[in-house]
């Protein structure tokens, strides 16, 4: 990851600051786009303190306005995006589908799916410039394997799935690879929308692991992801694109 630069989205904290340790302790420099000032700010000081080279720039990944003023800092900062990771989604808690309310409907497609829109828009035209590069979209196994009570959340991670791979057909000639990594329950703040009974203990991580029928006999942990990411970025995945990459231990299955 030497000399490239990533832009991870959602990176102050979970999954998506997880992401940006990992790229960073690779060597990569590092744009973190996150609403939670305070959190952007405390993940990029810690880099920082590292001796990553990382900015941070407050942005609401639904709108475009935003995500112009986070491709002007990384031209500003970095003169260039070679990785970008959409991490940054949301979910509400799990109810009959006849309840949803349109609120929740509009968050969830808004956050995960218009926000990777916007993010073709904005900075793939910096990333074909610069030669191309690798997009990350973080989706979910609920795109693949869907249940009921969380109908909407999982479509708008199927239409992630979809997109990636759409995109990777359509950008592939201009030397960027799109792919997605597609976690199981990972047990960060969104968790007890999936189960509401969730406990992030050892025991609760075990309870969900059962309930969701894992053959690893496990949760998904932000490194599990964090390792997706940095290899589907890395060269070493350099004729992988348009993929659904599963970390789910086994739960597809």
């Amino acid at each position: 990851m030497t000399g490239k630069v990533a832009l991870v989205t959602g990176a102050g904290m979970g999954i998506g600051e997880a992401i940006v340790q990992k790229l960073a302790s690779e060597g990569a420099s590092i744009l973190i786009a996150d609403f939670n000032v305070d959190a952007g700010k405390k993940v990029t000081a810690a880099l920082q303190s590292s001796g990553t080279k990382a900015e941070f720039v407050q942005a609401d990944v639904t709108k475009r306005e935003d995500w112009d003023r986070v491709v002007e800092a990384a031209k500003k900062t970095f003169g260039r995006v070679d990785i970008l990771v959409n991490n940054a989604g949301t979910a509400y808690e799990a109810e009959n589908s006849l309840t949803v309310s349109e609120k929740n409907f509009d968050k969830v497609f808004s956050v995960n799916v218009k926000s990777i829109f916007h993010s073709v828009q904005a900075v793939f035209p910096l990333m074909i410039s610069g030669g191309g590069g690798s997009v990350v979209n973080i989706s979910s196994i609920a795109a693949l394997r869907p249940r009921g009570k969380l109908v909407w959340y999982n479509a708008s991670k199927a239409a992630v799935s979809n997109a990636t791979k759409a995109l990777a057909h359509e950008f592939g000639p201009d030397g960027i690879r799109v792919n997605a990594v597609c976690p199981v329950l990972v047990p960060t703040q969104l968790a007890n929308n999936f189960v509401p009974t969730f406990e992030n203990t050892p025991e609760g991580r075990a309870k969900a692991a059962t309930l969701f029928q894992i053959p690893l006999g496990r949760l998904t942990t932000t490194e599990d992801v964090a390792n997706m990411v940095c290899w589907l970025s890395s060269d070493e995945s350099s004729f992988i694109t348009g993929t659904d990459n599963n970390v789910d231990g086994g739960r597809s299955i």
